[in-house]
């Protein structure tokens, strides 16, 4: 399996957990000129920015920390642009799906996992 075919099927499981806990699909891969959101969904009221990270192994680090600060502030600027569609913007957040495979799949939904701010 190709890296984006792997990327694409971990988007589309962590969707499904999402869904599973209540979430709603509002977007996949959505794309700007300032960068790409995995996922967009919404959880009542608020609108959830997901970002997807997946690795074979936590060997040399956990996917949830490859999402450093330039990453962050990518995510910020394209949700910023995102949210432009709206005359009056819904509460927002950003959260990680975090999935490594070996031993087994394992799964972290960290939510609210940084600030808004640039």
């Amino acid at each position: 399996m190709t890296t984006h075919a792997t990327g694409r099927r971990a988007e589309q499981i962590a969707r499904e957990f999402l869904s599973g806990q209540g979430l709603k699909p509002v977007e996949e891969n959505w794309h700007c000129r300032l960068g790409e959101i995995d996922l967009i969904m919404r959880e009542r009221d608020v609108l959830v920015f997901v970002e997807v990270r997946f690795r074979k192994n936590s060997r040399f680090g956990t996917p949830a920390e490859t999402v450093g600060h330039t990453k962050q502030r990518r995510l910020v600027l394209a949700a910023h642009h995102y949210l432009q569609r709206f005359r009056k913007p819904p509460p927002c957040r950003f959260d990680i799906v975090a999935m490594t495979a070996e031993p087994a799949l394992q799964m972290e939904w960290i939510r609210n996992a940084f600030d808004a701010t640039l």
